[in-house]
């Protein structure tokens, strides 16, 4: 009888420990969704801020149209990267930085324009936006590696296979996106 019972305890650990390493697991897949859904959300509040930065610079800006149309691209073609995974939306995202970075170095040309108050506004929401988004990205970044880490250590690895965990991919920069704009006056 107390064979019986040590075996039955011996089964009930083994229980314990997978389901404890598949809730991890699920766990940690959730927390990347959800760190992606912050990003998501960041991205589309800059999408809806850059219309209105472009149409308050149109005006001042009338022989910049290339940068302004450049901006205009950019920001559609990030729109629909997000049907894409992470790396299409990572490139997108890097042109669309790019181009922002080249309109604000742009900018410095047109005092008019930089005290105006509405586009002052803009710019500011802007930045804030950008820095949540940098935020947002290394929240994911991190959430993705505890995540691709469990899923490739022993024991844990074991069921990660079992289930069908896959490794997340990390949001990269672009190369482009790592360098400083170059401004001249």
């Amino acid at each position: 009888m107390i064979g019986f019972f040590i075996a039955l305890g011996i089964i009930a650990l083994i229980a314990m420990f997978f389901a404890g390493n598949y809730n991890s697991l699920v766990t940690l897949r959730n927390q990347v969704k959800n760190a992606w859904a912050q990003i998501d959300v960041q991205l589309k509040r800059r999408y809806d801020l850059i219309p209105n930065l472009v149409e308050t610079a149109k005006g001042y800006m009338a022989h910049e149209r290339d940068t302004l149309e450049n901006i205009t691209k950019a920001r559609s073609a990030a729109m629909n990267a997000q049907s894409g995974g992470v790396g299409a939306i990572s490139k997108a995202e890097g042109a669309l930085g790019d181009a922002l970075s080249k309109f604000l170095v742009v900018v410095e040309s047109y005092p008019e324009l930089k005290a105006n108050q509405n586009f002052l506004a803009l710019q500011e929401e802007l930045t804030s936006t950008e820095n949540k988004i940098a935020f947002a990205r290394q929240s994911y970044n991190d959430q993705v590696l505890f995540l691709n880490n469990k899923i490739q250590m022993f024991p844990s690895n074991v069921i990660a296979n079992m289930f069908n965990f896959k490794n997340e991919e990390f949001f990269e920069a672009e190369a482009g996106a790592k360098e400083a704009p170059k401004v001249k006056f």
